[in-house]
């Protein structure tokens, strides 16, 4: 594989690998094709047989969710994206 996700996780409840992408800046509807060629590989190559398919999660500085919710409608893999607050963001208040 060409690119390499930034983190993986195995989730018990859900029996399957779950690959998280993060991002500095807003969302961009790329990161969901990258995601999506991550699972694919992932299910082709590491999933195991009696496993269920991977899960992606995109985390990303900022995003518009209207936006999201209407884009990721053309992705058939489980996918969802999310935003994070650093440290410095939550004693500005932000």
């Amino acid at each position: 594989m060409g690119q390499y996700v930034d983190l993986l996780f195995f989730n018990r409840d859900f029996n399957c690998l779950v690959a998280v992408e993060l991002k500095r800046g807003p969302f961009k509807t790329a990161y969901l094709g990258q995601l999506s060629g991550c699972l694919r590989v992932l299910d082709d190559y590491e999933r195991r047989e009696h496993e269920n398919p991977s899960i992606g999660l995109v985390l990303c500085k900022d995003m518009n969710r209207a936006f999201v919710d209407y884009i990721i409608q053309d992705y058939s893999k489980p996918m969802g994206v999310a935003t994070y607050k650093t440290s410095a963001d939550m004693l500005s208040g932000s």
